[in-house]
């Protein structure tokens, strides 16, 4: 198999035009190219949900070491740096996510579901009472970010500067194909006040995850603070900006299958069945990377050991040998249980439990005020990522 063989079909990532729906690109990688090569820039992709699933669980074949972006800055031996546990592999990733699992605890995100609404509403109430709003800039653009900051223990008014940052770090400019100089004073920024955070705690402990984070032990093995600094700029640049993109692909294709939505409206309790159906069918991560460790065969060709690996999770949700009618928008099918949107096996996201917490708490509240809504086309704005797959601006009209 070779790039030429694979002509007239193209798959770039750094294309943003990719972005506006990718979609096709995927149906065609999956019939024609289901092992995809790009020459140019040096990397091969995985498109069908068997592989990709395949390829999460092939931890041992298929590294994160070098990281999970294509991004030159993220990208390496030193990648854990940005990307914490995620761009590590085992012993190394196990040894610390079972470290951060004994303070990041599913009862710990729980017990934050009250919280979370409070912060729901504070946002959400003020905006609908202007009947035409951005869904992006007044609500999901904030909800994320203030949650972590909740869950860190960033004093509130601190929390606004942090968000500021936070978006900066993960903005991207049309063209631009590596982290942009605002990103990466901006993730110094954040680096800076969460030493000091954590200095804090380390004096005076309290009842947030740093200080839960400080404190736990397996058989006297610690994390140290620059691991606990590096998992809290994790989550700023994973947990952040993929539920803000959640929240918005949400309202969007909710909008635009207004028959999906009355259902919702109707009945609050679809919200959970909302929120899976997005993660399926337009996901906020659309690629992870990974390095192939050894010689491995696809499909007839061979990705070379040192390769970079791209598996297509928004190509693999869309995949009719997983899901019947995988290109319909459906809240309430029954077959939502094969989603690749938060991985597999020992990389699995941690914080998939928050993720949906959060979107389904937002989503309900919304859902129990609005009958019905629209978005206003011309002033949609795309995010540019080469990963992840979402909204900038996506403005609302809500009917009362």
């Amino acid at each position: 198999m070779t790039a030429a063989s694979l002509e007239p079909l193209t798959f770039d990532p750094y294309d943003y035009r990719f972005h506006d729906d990718p979609y096709p690109t995927y149906r065609r990688l999956r019939a024609e190219a289901p092992l995809y090569h790009n020459p140019d820039l040096d990397f091969w992709a995985l498109s069908r949900h068997a592989d990709v699933t395949a390829g999460f669980r092939d931890a041992t074949r298929l590294s994160s070491a070098n990281g999970v972006s294509l991004d030159p800055a993220a990208w390496g031996p030193h990648a854990h740096r940005v990307m914490s546990f995620l761009a590590m592999d085992d012993p190394r990733h196990m040894r610390m996510r079972k470290l951060v699992y004994r303070g990041f605890t599913p009862r710990r995100v729980t017990e934050m579901e009250d919280r979370i609404r409070e912060i729901t509403l504070g946002y959400l109430e003020p905006a609908l009472a202007r009947e035409s709003f951005d869904w992006i800039e007044d609500f999901a653009g904030k909800l994320p970010m203030d949650v972590i900051s909740e869950l860190l223990g960033v004093p509130e008014r601190d929390r606004a500067e942090i968000r500021r940052l936070a978006d900066l770090v993960v903005h991207r400019e049309d063209g631009v194909l590596d982290v942009p100089l605002a990103a990466v004073d901006a993730s110094l920024e954040l680096f800076g006040y969460y030493t000091d955070l954590v200095a804090e705690r380390r004096n005076a402990p309290g009842d947030d995850l740093v200080s839960a984070l400080l404190d736990a032990d397996i058989d006297g093995d610690r994390l140290s603070d620059q691991e606990i600094i590096g998992f809290m700029f994790l989550m700023v640049v994973a947990g952040n900006e993929t539920t803000t993109k959640l929240l918005g692909n949400a309202l969007y294709w909710a909008a635009r299958h207004p028959g999906e939505y009355a259902k919702v409206a109707a009945d609050p309790g679809l919200v959970p069945e909302w929120v899976e159906e997005t993660l399926r069918y337009d996901t906020s991560s659309q690629i992870v990377a990974r390095t192939a460790v050894v010689d491995l065969d696809y499909h007839g060709a061979t990705i070379p050991a040192g390769a970079k690996v791209l598996l297509l999770i928004g190509s693999a949700n869309r995949d009719s040998a997983a899901f019947d009618d995988a290109d319909s928008y459906r809240i309430d099918r029954p077959d939502k249980g094969k989603l690749a949107s938060f991985g597999a096996g020992v990389h699995f996201c941690l914080g998939a439990h928050l993720a949906r917490l959060e979107a389904g708490v937002a989503l309900r509240e919304f859902a129990a005020r609005v009958p019905a809504y629209r978005v206003v086309d011309s002033g949609i704005v795309r995010v540019h990522s080469t990963n992840v797959r979402g909204f900038a601006a996506l403005p609302l009209i809500v009917e009362k």
